[in-house]
């Protein structure tokens, strides 16, 4: 009886191995294509209907209009540079009287107020409290008055050419977003050889092309509706234009990798601040202006 215990009772069970489950694959989520583009879209096209509202009005208007973004573009940039503590009073003085003397005076005074930054940089640079960092505040703060004021200065001087000005702006602005939403659509749709990786990954040549070809034919499509703009003058405005803005592009996205940001500002909730919608422009809008002169006046 013993024995019959025992050998019941210490008799090994086999043991099953536990059943392996099988990994289940990921479900990719489906993100259609041209969400961001009809995003960009909608952010664009209302961006362009609020500058031609303002373009329109008189000039006086439009002055003080760029007097606003100058102060929410810096504001953005100042926030950005932060830890090299920029010089603000100086910085937001500059580019009040950068906008200013465009629209009262001539080049001339846009560059004597750029010249005379130089010595109140110095002044609020040497004050004890910002003695220390000086070299670099000095720098970051003139690169904020050089990106913001001077392209604002220029939007003023195009606006303000007699007879076409405020139509040669529309067309610069409209080649500007034409030309980065087709890089944008392009890129995503055909894109697969990058351009500057380390600077803003999302860049191909496929896109530059695309938005190039695009943005120009659509400035020269806008100029059709002007008899006082030849067709081969829109095509080298919108050419130079739709080369120049992701110039413009690259030149935000360097600055924001160095500084370790995603975006400006958060102005327009995802998509960024002012500066991440004017990128382009602050660059387009000089080369726009003096195009305009050469070329049509």
């Amino acid at each position: 009886m013993s024995d019959f215990f025992e050998e019941e009772m210490f008799e090994p069970q086999e043991v099953q191995p536990p059943r392996r489950r099988k990994p289940q694959k990921k479900k990719k989520s489906r993100r259609p294509r041209g969400g961001e583009t009809a995003r960009r879209v909608l952010v664009a096209v209302p961006a362009i209907a609020f500058a031609i509202a303002i373009i329109v009005t008189p000039s006086i208007v439009f002055m003080l209009a760029m007097l606003v973004v100058g102060v929410l573009c810096l504001r953005e940039y100042l926030e950005m540079a932060g830890s090299a503590r920029p010089l603000a009073i100086p910085a937001y003085a500059a580019v009040a009287a950068l906008v200013v003397a465009a629209h009262f005076g001539t080049s001339y005074n846009v560059l004597l107020i750029f010249a005379a930054s130089f010595p109140v940089l110095f002044a609020f640079a040497a004050d004890a409290r910002h003695r220390e960092g000086s070299t670099v505040s000095m720098g970051v703060t003139m690169l904020g008055i050089v990106w913001i004021g001077i392209p604002l200065a220029h939007a003023v001087f195009l606006r303000d050419l007699p007879d076409h000005g405020g139509a040669l702006l529309i067309d610069v602005l409209v080649g500007t977003f034409v030309t980065d939403t087709a890089a944008y659509a392009t890129g995503r749709m055909f894109g697969s050889h990058k351009i500057a990786p380390s600077l803003s990954p999302n860049k191909t040549v496929e896109g530059l092309v695309g938005g190039f070809v695009i943005g120009t034919m659509g400035f020269w499509f806008a100029g059709l509706y002007q008899n006082w703009l030849s067709g081969t003058d829109a095509l080298i405005m919108g050419a130079a234009i739709a080369a120049i803005a992701p110039v413009g592009d690259l030149f935000e996205s360097m600055l924001k990798r160095d500084l370790g940001k995603k975006d400006t500002g958060s102005l327009f909730g995802p998509h960024g601040g002012i500066l991440d919608r004017l990128d382009a422009v602050l660059f387009t809008v000089v080369v726009g202006y003096y195009l305009a002169v050469a070329l049509v006046y």
